[in-house]
């Protein structure tokens, strides 16, 4: 029989549970008491999850597929990707999974899409494209699986060699010939190489942050409509409001979300950004004092 390369390495996906304070700054959009999985890349238990399950978080403890409870520590979360890395404080006793290349997968391909308490899905994969998110996100291509995993925060993508494709983010809906299907969107592992020292080394990219408007927009027929803005973000302060419709970015007329946020991150962070604004069919300036969004997240201490 053939060696099967995946099944092995289905044990070094983890699972994660952070607590964060009641008083953090993401606390009320993304809770208290967060829960998803990671994986394990380094066999000195360094793991790597979803960033969203660790920011800000005063606690992290990972589960084995044993039910083996481990304490560890968030190390850093990067805004731009979107990773997380988590290291273990107690020896896992795990195997590291690889590191893949995602560029080279293909649609079509098979893949195992793996959470932290042994439940796998066998997917393949249905497109790579652009992935612009709604709260000031983007990826110039993610990669987008089906059939859909309904724990998809921090699983674990393999390939067919059993290398790691990519880590879980997302269940969206996809519309095709009339019928919709949930898909995951998955981060490609590609993205953590070129920051992955930086983040061990200072749990931050060495280089400028992104301007940060705290403000959650969705594209309709190509046009960005505020959702909603962060309460005490540099969008609120400057009275963006929902339902304004964003046009343009100082000069520059604004096509989509993802165009609005390359327009946006021209600048640099704490530069005042003008925005020409739509608000019930009239137009009006806006100016933006942008801010690095780091700034008003609590910051991880080791437990």
């Amino acid at each position: 029989m053939p060696i099967d390369p995946v099944s092995p390495l289905l044990r070094s996906v983890v699972g994660v549970r952070a607590m964060v304070p009641d008083d953090a700054f993401t606390a009320n959009a993304l809770g208290t008491r967060r829960e998803g999985s990671g994986v394990v890349i380094r066999g000195d238990g360094l793991v790597l999850t979803i960033g969203y399950l660790i920011t800000e978080a005063e606690e992290v403890w990972l589960t084995d597929q044993d039910g083996r409870v481990v304490p560890a520590h968030a190390l850093a979360y990067d805004q731009e990707t979107g990773f997380g890395l988590v290291q273990a404080l107690a020896p896992l006793g795990l195997p590291a999974v690889a590191l893949g290349d995602a560029s080279k997968a293909k649609i079509g391909d098979p893949v195992v899409f793996a959470d932290g308490t042994g439940r796998s899905v066998k997917a393949h994969i249905v497109t790579k494209q652009e992935f612009a998110g709604y709260w000031e996100y983007l990826l110039d291509e993610a990669i987008f699986i089906a059939p859909a995993h309904p724990s998809w925060g921090g699983a674990a993508l393999i390939g067919q060699d059993g290398s790691l494709l990519g880590i879980g983010s997302l269940l969206l809906q996809m519309s095709r010939n009339g019928e919709v299907a949930d898909i995951n969107m998955v981060v490609p592992i590609n993205l953590l190489t070129p920051i992955l020292d930086d983040l061990l080394t200072r749990g931050q990219v060495a280089k400028p942050p992104r301007p940060w408007l705290g403000a959650f927009s969705a594209e309709s027929n190509g046009a960005v409509v505020v959702m909603s803005v962060a309460e005490g973000g540099p969008a609120a302060k400057a009275g963006l409001r929902q339902g304004d419709i964003i046009s343009d970015v100082r000069d520059g007329e604004v096509d989509g979300l993802a165009d609005f946020y390359r327009k946006l991150w021209q600048n640099p962070a704490g530069s005042e950004i003008p925005l020409r604004v739509v608000r019930d069919g009239r137009e009006t300036w806006l100016r933006v004092k942008s801010a690095d969004r780091n700034s008003f997240l609590k910051k991880p201490h080791l437990q």
